[in-house]
Parts: structure tokens; sequence; C-alpha cells
């Protein structure tokens, strides 16, 4: 294919001195190779700076991750911050991930912070998402930011941006900060050359400071004594939970746990797995093989920045199992307000958090305790701006999505997969102290509030044409909502893009309570609940599927489960999804 004129206007803007000898050689050799498809998808935009930040493949090009691209948006943002806060010293934590460039990465950003007269505070190594979310408030800073890409393959890295509370970006910082970084058009007005005077290192201190707070998390110490040498199994997936997560258990008084060494050591490449992932069970494997050969009690892993967290426990037949985030999430909220409800620390006060898509059992167990719950928008960077909207006026307890994200208290603002692992942990002594597995305590909690089984399917919609039948199915649902699903009639459709929820037998409009956003749910007579939910980022439409069957003793668990998984079909096949 050849190159389209302003793709290769691109490419020569890039073969100029303001570019480095690596990165001119790099194209070159693409070149000189005849990699034209290549070329293109390195040149044809440049890479976007959405709402969070930067994510993308790394490499040479406007449209990739590479030092050029990320200072410029690092210009940005300092100019923003340079605007927000007049006249006052501005501070910035960094932090980063295992991935390959990232330590590059986190340098180059403290160096263009500090050339712009930002004071930094930059992590001596690699370190959790969260912590860096906790160092913000922890050290007065007004913004901050972690080298990562999450769960994504080894190829890409990212830059997650965090404002003074802690949490991500949102409204109105989110669409300003585009605006500066858009405005950078190249790297000659970029800053790159540090002042090493207010560059900061920082390491121990900050773990000691968060591990108090985590400790400080802890609802049953007397149980974990008694189950001091629960069997745990955590796996990093070569990533930074190793730093966190296995001095967070033995903080909480955990004697017992196994690091699965394969995976221990920080790597970008992820040599073990496909995905360092903690949804996909290929990513669990090793940990749940070592868990069978060790006969433990319950496997942890977390994702290379250590924010999303994956379970196993053994199920009634003795065979690992992994939990989906809807029943870690449920398990937690359930042993949380429980545990404090015992424990007389329940406050009138209280509230717990979870997002439109997750599985409505957690609102079932808050009323059940006489908690307030709210649901947000989908992303924990709207969970951690209510945290903040009512700060002060309530008080968060714990909140969770159905993609393994999890915060237990307010001293992080962001998913937390280290406090998640010690609690988690917690819940399982709890439970065996009790005699119980923690698949046994699931299998309750839904005895206790009827079954909830969840499901999500993703249909890729790739090219223009993709992206206007997405479009059109989402035009489809809002003029002929189904009538019926599964048998049962649709009683309420919420459409969170005009903000109104409708009662389909009574007419009435109420509010969503939450900004706009082009999210579709049905929910039927059945309390059975299905979100269709456009992605903002790729050519995709999600549907998220949430059944409910009625279960009446522990015995019919695993009947009913197939039965709630067919009425899923059914309502895919219902809604033409395949």
């Amino acid at each position: 294919m050849a190159l389209s004129p302003d793709i290769q206007q691109r490419i020569d803007s890039w073969l100029t001195p303001a570019y480095d000898a690596d990165t001119q050689a790099e194209i070159k050799q693409l070149q000189a190779s005849g990699q034209d498809e290549a070329l293109t998808d390195a040149f044809y935009r440049s890479l976007e700076f959405g709402t969070g930040g930067l994510r993308g493949i790394m490499g040479a090009g406007s449209n990739r991750m590479n030092r050029y691209t990320l200072g410029m948006a690092t210009q940005g943002l300092s100019n923003y911050l340079h605007q927000s806060f007049p006249d006052q010293e501005i501070k910035v934590a960094i932090a980063h991930d295992s991935r390959n460039n990232s330590r590059l990465f986190a340098e180059t950003v403290a160096n263009v912070f500090s050339g712009n007269g930002i004071t930094v505070y930059l992590f001596d190594d690699l370190r959790p998402t969260p912590e860096l979310s906790f160092a913000i408030r922890h050290l007065g800073c007004q913004s901050g930011c972690v080298i990562t890409a999450s769960h994504n393959p080894k190829e890409y890295n990212g830059f997650k941006v965090y404002w003074n509370d802690g949490s991500q970006v949102v409204a109105p910082h989110d669409k300003n900060i585009i605006v500066e970084v858009n405005k950078i058009t190249s790297p000659t007005e970029v800053k790159f050359e540090g002042d090493a005077s207010r560059i900061h290192s920082i390491g121990k201190e900050l773990d000691d400071a968060y591990l108090a707070e985590l400790k400080k998390l802890s609802i049953n110490p007397e149980a974990i004594k008694q189950q001091h040498d629960l069997g745990i199994v955590y796996t990093p997936i070569h990533g930074s939970g190793i730093k966190l997560v296995p001095p967070g258990l033995a903080a909480f008084g955990f004697t017992n746990v196994s690091v699965v060494e394969a995976q221990a050591t920080p790597d970008g490449n992820f040599p073990t797995v496909q995905s360092p992932n903690p949804e996909e069970k290929s990513a669990m494997q090793l940990a749940l093989d070592q868990a069978k050969a060790q006969n433990a009690d319950i496997v942890l892993a977390t994702d290379p920045d250590a924010d999303r967290v994956g379970v196993g426990v053994k199920n009634g037949a003795g065979e690992w199992v992994l939990l989906n985030g809807n029943q870690t999430a449920a398990l937690l909220t359930h042993y949380i307000l429980s545990a404090r409800a015992k424990a007389h620390k329940a406050q009138p006060n209280d509230f717990i958090v979870y997002t439109i898509v997750t599985s409505e059992i957690l609102g079932d167990i808050a009323r059940h305790y006489g908690v307030k719950s709210y649901r947000t928008l989908t992303g924990f960077k709207y969970i951690a701006g209510l945290i903040r909207e009512l700060a002060g006026q309530e008080s968060y307890i714990c909140g969770g999505e159905e993609s393994y994200g999890f915060l237990i208290g307010d001293f992080v603002r962001d998913k937390d997969a280290v406090s998640a692992c010690a609690l988690v942990a917690e819940m399982a002594a709890v439970a065996k102290s009790q005699g119980r597995t923690l698949y046994e305590e699931m299998e309750q909690m839904y005895a206790e509030y009827g079954l909830y089984v969840e499901d999500l399917i993703s249909l890729t919609k790739k090219g223009q044409r993709g992206a206007e039948e997405i479009k059109e199915m989402m035009a489809e649902l809002r003029k002929n909502p189904p009538a019926t699903l599964a048998g049962s009639p649709v009683v309420e459709v919420r459409d969170y893009d005009n903000g109104q929820i409708k009662n389909l037998r009574t007419g009435e409009v109420a509010s969503t309570g939450v900004e706009s956003s082009n999210v579709l749910q049905f929910i039927t007579e059945a309390g059975d609940k299905i979100s269709a939910r456009p992605s903002g980022t790729e050519p995709k439409i999600k549907f998220y599927f949430s059944v409910k069957e009625p279960l009446s003793s522990v015995a019919d668990y695993e009947v009913t489960h197939k039965k709630a998984e067919a009425k899923i079909q059914r309502i895919i096949e219902e809604m033409q999804l395949k």
C-alpha cells in the first residue's frame, strides 16, 4: 500500500533533529523493509490523549507510546497545572509498573515536570497504582501519574493521570487537560531537560504509611490469629503487586503465603502468560496448580499494576474454580457489612457504591444491613468522584465493579487489589474458623439473597461501517425495546444518554441521577438486568447480562446456576446477539 501524502509528511517531520538517532533509525528500518502498513499505523494520527491519559503500542511514531508523545502530553498537563494552581508550589507524584520502558517513561515524565518548575516525587522502583493514589494525598500533591497499561498485552504502555484527591481526572479537568495537550504540536515545545534539584525519590516511607492505613481495615483480627497459617497462594503475574501484597498480608497477620516463583519477578514480557489478566484462567493456571499441589485454602492474583484482583477457591467437589468480578465484589461487600454490624462498627451515614453494570446483589446486601448504596457510571473514577462529593457528610465503606476492581476504605481513591487481597484472606480466615470455605460462604450468600449470575459479550464492529452498525443497534434498541426477556416482562428502561428511567407499567419517568453516558438498560419483572454499552475507545459494543433466580437452599446451587446460565443464553438468542 502506498503511503498517503499527509502520512509521508508526518514521517518526514520525525526524520529531523527534533527526534533522536534511535527513533529515526527505527523509522528508516521500517522504510527500508517496505513495511508501509506498519508505518501507516504508526503515523496515521497522533496518539490520543483521552479522558484518562494515554495508552498505546510502544514504538516510534505519532500514534505510538514513546518519549515524544509522552513528553508532549506531560508538557500539556504541566501547562494546565500552572493554570489551575497559580502562584503556588505544584507537586506531583509518579509511579510505574513492570512494563518494558516503564522506568524510562517515568523518568522522562519526571524530567518534563521538573523542567516546568514542578516538584516531583518519583518512586524509587515499580509500585502498585493504588499506592500512587495514596501518595498524592499523603504528600499533598496537586496531581500524579502512573506509567501502566493495566492488563493489556506486553506491546502496550500508558500514562494514567490523577488529580489532587488521588482519583483519576474527571470533568472538567479531563477535557481541559486534553485541550492543553492538543496545543503541543512538536517536541521542540517540551522541556525535556529536567531540574534534578526538584526530583525527590520516595520509597519505603510511603510503603510503611500505606501499610499502616491498610492494617486499620482489618475487622476481625481474632479470626486471623486463629487462622494465621491459612494456606494462601499469591501471584503478581510479573507485576508490581509483589511490592505490597505479601507485606500487606503479613501486616494483617498471615504467616503462610506462598508466592508463585515463576511469576514473582517483575518482567514486562510477561513470559509465563499470554495476557497478564487475572480475569483469564490461563493467567491464573500456575497459581491454581501450585494451590492444588500445596492443598492451599485460597489463590490471590493481581494484574501488572495491582489494581485488579483475581480469586481462586475450592468448590464443593474440591476442584479449584475462579470467582468472577461480581462474585468477589458481592462476597467482600457481604463480609465487610456483616462483620461491621457484628463488631458494632456500623454508622448511620455508611454507604457503598457499585457501577450500573455490576450485580444488583450489592444493593440487596446494603439494604439488608440498612446501609445506603449508590450506583455510578462504569469506571472507578466515578466511584472515586462520589467518595469526594460525599466526603464529610457520609462515610464510604466499600465499592466495586464487575471488572475485578474493589476498594475498601477511602485512603486510596482508585481500585486497590492490595487491600482487596488482604480482606479476601481475612474473609477466608473467618469462614475457616467457622468450618466453611469461601465457596460455601458464596453459596450461603446467594441462598440468602437469591442467585445472581452474570455474563458479558463483546461484539467487535470494525471500521467506519462498524461504528455506524453500533449506532444503529443502539438506535433500534431505544426505538423498539424488548417487551419480554426470557419470558419475563421488561418493566423498566434506563437510558443513561437522556438521563431517564422509565417505568413501563406506570409510565412514570425518573432521573438516573448520574451524568450522561451512552448506556441502555432493561430491567425485567424477574429482576434480570441487561445493559448495552458501546465502548468509548474501541470499535466494540458490550452487552452485560445479570439474571436472578430464586435459590431456596444451598443444595440447589449448582442446578439453579445452570438454569440461570441457560436463561442468559436464551436472552442472547432473543436479542439476536450471536
